[in-house]
């Protein structure tokens, strides 16, 4: 079968076509003929060399396809059923612990760039009835994140405030679950062509942070002084004082990303002040994710997909994700 390996260190140029053998279930396992994948910052951050791994790793955390063999006492799937991958295959349900957010796909273990794939059936859920293979791809990681910001970690209400910050997949999906509950949503992107298209999904007011350098104030202004209840933060060391400023007394703050920086100051006397808090998200359970696939088919929601590059074009596609003229998430066609 066809897969992308990574040299190490990393780097884009160490993505390399690769000869492998499928491997036939044992038990408890089940084969997976991956058909789609999506680009995230966490495949991004391994690929580069940010994130060591073993050499000769097959990257891709997220992976959606047909199941082509079961092992011996698997239950809940049969042959070509569709199925979507987990991120954390050993996180069922309750608080994330340090076992439970071990062996990500494409990270401490291969992943999913790859033709095929035999995993623990622990590994995947049903895909939702609504999506397509390339679609469904996007949830794993983006998706189920954002939802256990705005569905989990939060209280929201309808009519509450949600700042969500750029145009990539966590942000977008944030900005379609926000809509989904009746949320009102501001959209912070240094583009206008990118502002349009967050209005066109719902976003009821929109901010270019480059015109409006102190946004949070606007922020403010736009809210009645009251702040966002929720703000999500994919920035890091570089937004998250202006987070802390917009954001509203007893709202949360959802810390997602790094863009910026993986260390700045917070000013925590304003923070303690509003009686707001900080929360790390890094994805979700299998509980969160089922709860998610269920609301998308509710709902009728699907994915933004900015583009989709075959797998042997895969740094191709990471290159255009370094660009950040994306908008919405970035898939790999398997």
């Amino acid at each position: 079968m066809k897969a992308m390996k990574l040299t190490a260190p990393g780097g884009l140029d160490k993505l390399t076509p690769a000869d492998t053998e499928a491997r036939d279930p044992g038990p408890g396992e089940i084969q997976v003929a991956v058909k789609a994948s999506s680009l995230n910052f966490h495949d991004y951050a391994v690929v580069t060399g940010l994130l060591p791994c073993d050499d000769g790793r097959i990257p891709m955390s997220d992976g959606a396809g047909l199941v082509t063999a079961i092992g011996d006492g698997v239950e809940g799937f049969a042959e070509g059923d569709r199925v979507l991958s987990h991120f954390f295959p050993n996180w069922q349900d309750g608080p994330a612990t340090i076992g439970r957010v071990s062996g990500v796909p494409g990270d401490h273990v291969d992943g999913f760039a790859a033709q095929t794939v035999t995993m623990s059936a622990n590994a995947f859920s049903p895909m939702p009835s609504n999506l397509d293979f390339e679609q469904a791809s996007t949830l794993t990681c983006a998706g189920l994140t954002a939802w256990r910001a705005l569905m989990v970690e939060t209280h929201l209400r309808p009519g509450d405030w949600v700042l969500v910050q750029g145009s990539g997949g966590v942000s977008v999906f944030a900005l379609q679950f926000a809509k989904m509950i009746g949320c009102r949503v501001i959209a912070t992107s240094s583009s206008d062509e990118k502002l349009q298209r967050l209005e066109a999904l719902g976003a009821d007011q929109l901010i270019n942070y480059k015109e409006t350098t102190n946004w949070s104030d606007e922020v403010l202004a736009l809210t009645g002084g009251a702040g966002a209840n929720l703000v999500v933060e994919v920035g890091g060391s570089g937004t998250v004082s202006q987070s802390v400023r917009a954001v509203a007394f007893s709202g949360s703050i959802s810390m997602i990303g790094v863009l910026t920086g993986f260390s700045g100051e917070v000013p925590t006397a304003e923070l303690f002040t509003k009686n707001a808090s900080i929360s790390g998200i890094t994805v979700g359970s299998h509980a969160h994710q089922r709860d998610m696939i269920a609301a998308v088919e509710a709902n009728g929601l699907e994915p933004v997909i900015d583009s989709t590059y075959p797998l042997e074009a895969l740094a191709d596609a990471f290159r255009h994700q370094e660009s950040q003229r994306h908008f919405g998430k970035i898939c790999v066609s398997i």
